[in-house]
């Protein structure tokens, strides 16, 4: 039962058949059998999410029952803050912080029923890591502990991969959702931008910043985007559009839709290794065996996208953090503190250029898109080993999530098989601005029609 999916136990917790205290305690073993290993969560709520599951209990034997949360264990990436919870962003800067409220996501999730049971491991301010020199030690991948989750979502996506979790709630700047979704085999959903409040989510770059849900299927991020999504006027970025119902229309299939590949960006650019090419063409097989066309689509250069949104980001990250690099260094990891630094170099020209940059690269992106409904790519390669990396190597390498986040397009990564070593490989969809129920559909169909969700970690090193 530690492998329920959302969907399957709000079934069965809403029959009552399934006690919201006895999914609580299986989640709970299963974190102190192999967390010790894992390193998903860095604050455990073992008490205040016991207290929460038997208010749900009492509720839903009352008649009461909110909703497809209710009772349902999930944790918060350790940049969302949660009122009387340390929230720390994996930094010695902040080991002592205690929000005095909640961020608006937790404020949505806590109304729905659902039980909060702690706060999950990620890179240092959703930033500099993997890092051995911070607050706590890297989070692992349950696939195999030698090898590295991604970031920064890290033990957000390792947690749901290791059934520790059903649901959780991760940040995406240039792929830190759909970078641990393909590293730990789970879906994880980069909304529109301007679709999901940030507000009380510890910020890393102001303009690309995006917050959204993870799970171990598509459908159960569909049933968290119908809770998290919506306006929030105390987020500046946060847009007032309808929220339509994300599960709705979620099996009508993809027959008919038009699916844009940009090949030059996976053969010349950024060419994908051969294992993840060979999953990615039998993806698009699969789509059209389930009616959807296939062409490819011609975009700005990949690299074009990189440099856009790094110039922007390393500005906004020293704006952000450079008053604690400059007074208490020695609170940040070297990671974290050589990219600061990168960003105090950028001059007020780079930041406007690269912000006009970003426009024109916006808008051709959606040009693109009245063409396609929706655009088919890997979300990233199989994992590798957990090490280590050069600081810059964050400004130099070119991967294939960045693009959406400047162009605020929705963005999901699933599952789309194993490689030859077992570890998970990444499917990314893409779609028109404000259309995440259509990508979600196109997911939910993948998954429907291939094997994938069958298998889970067994965290194995």
């Amino acid at each position: 039962m530690a492998f329920f999916t959302i969907a399957e136990a709000a079934q069965r917790i809403a029959a009552r058949q399934l006690s919201p205290v006895e999914l609580l305690e299986i989640c709970l073993a299963r974190i102190d059998a192999v967390d010790d290993r894992l390193n998903s969560f860095v604050t455990l709520t073992r008490e205040r999410a016991m207290a929460e599951a038997r208010i749900a209990e009492a509720e839903i034997m009352a008649g009461r029952w909110r909703g497809p949360l209710h009772g349902i264990p999930y944790n918060l990436k350790d940049i969302f803050e949660t009122k009387g919870i340390r929230t720390t962003g994996h930094s010695r800067s902040l080991s002592e912080y205690i929000p005095a409220e909640d961020c608006d996501a937790q404020t949505r999730l806590s109304e729905a029923g659902g039980v909060l049971v702690g706060k999950a491991a990620t890179w240092e301010f959703a930033h500099g890591g993997p890092s051995w020199d911070v607050l706590f030690p890297p989070c692992r991948n349950p696939w195999d502990l030698d090898k590295d989750p991604a970031g920064s979502s890290s033990g957000s996506a390792a947690a749901v991969a290791a059934g520790l979790v059903l649901g959780t709630m991760g940040s995406d700047t240039g792929g830190s959702i759909r970078g641990p979704a393909c590293a730990n085999g789970i879906a994880g959903l980069k909304p529109t931008y301007g679709r999901v409040s940030r507000r009380g989510v510890l910020p890393n770059c102001f303009s690309h910043d995006h917050s959204g849900p993870l799970a171990w299927t598509v459908e159960d991020v569909a049933i968290l985007m119908n809770l998290v999504a919506g306006f929030d006027p105390r987020d500046p970025a946060c847009v007032d559009l309808p929220v339509p119902d994300y599960t709705a229309g979620l099996s009508d299939g993809v027959a008919g839709l038009v699916i844009g590949v940009p090949y030059r960006w996976i053969e010349e650019e950024a060419p994908a290794s051969a294992v993840t090419r060979s999953a990615l063409d039998a993806a698009l097989d699969v789509f059209k065996a389930m009616g959807a066309r296939i062409q490819p689509v011609e975009m700005p250069a990949l690299r074009a996208y990189e440099d856009a949104k790094k110039v922007i980001a390393m500005a906004e990250l020293h704006t952000i953090h450079g008053p604690v690099l400059r007074t208490r260094p020695d609170l940040l990891g070297a990671s974290l503190r050589y990219r600061i630094i990168a960003g105090g170099l950028i001059t007020a020209q780079d930041y406007v250029q690269a912000m006009r940059m970003r426009t024109e690269l916006a808008r051709a992106m959606q040009v693109a898109f009245k063409d396609i409904d929706l655009m088919l790519l890997p979300a990233g390669e199989p994992a590798k080993t957990l090490q280590p990396q050069p600081p810059e190597s964050l400004f130099t390498k070119v991967g294939y999530t960045t693009a959406f986040n400047v162009g605020g397009n929705p963005a999901l990564a699933l599952c789309m098989g194993y490689s030859p070593e077992g570890m998970p490989l990444g499917l990314q969809i893409a779609g028109r601005l404000w259309e995440e129920a259509k990508v979600l559909r196109a997911g939910h169909a993948y998954e429907q029609a291939t094997p994938w969700r069958q298998r889970r970690p067994a965290l194995v090193s």
